[in-house]
Order: structure tokens, then C-alpha cells, then sequence
């Protein structure tokens, strides 16, 4: 799981929850924007959020064991996904440990998704999220469903059937 500088932490912090309650064994990495940002938009602090995960790596560090394509991992999310991050991405250009794992995760032909929090989008974005695509990442902006038909903004939120699909 990475956990990048776009607005959306609730969602990575759900998903260490899930796979946690699932029984997975994760991998946290937050660039230093997102420990920014992390201030802004929940309660928990960092030590917390990182408690969450099995291990921790820094972002800086290239050479961590999921760098490389030989160490095994059923996929990969960065939740929330940067336009900065999805950049790197779609580029090629690891300069961090998120985008050189997200690179690994796609080379060796695994799942990534990337949860895209930027609105509006630019034709650069667009371009972006077509090449990632194409090179098999799953681009999936984090947009509330309406079928359920909440009553409060609350019920868009971090529910148990918010992450039915993850």
C-alpha cells in the first residue's frame, strides 16, 4: 500500500484496516507529502497509521525488498494516487520507492491499481491515466456511488461497503 501527497489518506487508511482484517501481510510506503497532507485530513497520526501496516519502508529507500521483481506480492495500491505519482508511473521515471514498486508490480504483470485524486483533470492526466492503463495498471478515481442512496455525506465515507470492491 502507498500512500502519496493527493487528498484521499482515508483511503489508503481503509485499506491497511481491510487487508489487515483479511489477514494479508502489507507493505506501507508514504512520500513525504503525504505525511503533509496526513495532518489535514485525519485524526490519526502518523506512528498510528504506520502500526497498521506489517512493514514500513521509506520512500527514498530504492533498494527496499519490494523494489525488486523477485520479491513476490500479490499486487499493489496507492490510495490516494498523486498526479506527481502517476506521472512517475506512467513515465518510467522511479525517483521513489512508490513509483519503483509500482514499476516492478507492472513489469512483472501484477495487479495496480491507482486510486486518482485530481479534479479537474488536464489533457496531461488524461494521457497519464490512458498510459497507465495501457500498461496494465487499473486507474480507478476514488467517485462515490449513489445506488444506495445516502442520506448524509457520512454514508459516502470509509463504511464497510465502501470497500465491497476492494
Amino acid at each position: 500500500v502507498a500512500i502519496t501527497g493527493a487528498s484521499g489518506h482515508p483511503y489508503g487508511i481503509r485499506m491497511l484496516q481491510v487487508l489487515r482484517g483479511l489477514g494479508y501481510e502489507t507493505h506501507l510506503v508514504m512520500s513525504r507529502p503525504s505525511v503533509v497532507a496526513l495532518a489535514y485530513e485525519s485524526e490519526m497520526k502518523l506512528k498510528e497509521v504506520r502500526a497498521l501496516a506489517d512493514h514500513v519502508h521509506e520512500n527514498d529507500d530504492v533498494a527496499a525488498p519490494i523494489s525488486s521483481g523477485s520479491f513476490r506480492v500479490r499486487g499493489m495500491i496507492v490510495a490516494p494516487c498523486s498526479a506527481k505519482t502517476l506521472a512517475e508511473i506512467a513515465s518510467g521515471v522511479c525517483a521513489t520507492l512508490v513509483s519503483r514498486a509500482a514499476d516492478v508490480t507492472l513489469k512483472e504483470r501484477r495487479r495496480l491499481v491507482l486510486l486518482f485524486r485530481e479534479t479537474p483533470l488536464h489533457l496531461v492526466h488524461c494521457r497519464n491515466m490512458v498510459t497507465a492503463t495501457e500498461m496494465g495498471a487499473i486507474v480507478m478515481p476514488p467517485v462515490p456511488a449513489f445506488y444506495h442512496k445516502p442520506a448524509t455525506i457520512a454514508d459516502l465515507g470509509a463504511g464497510e461497503g465502501s470497500f465491497a470492491l476492494l
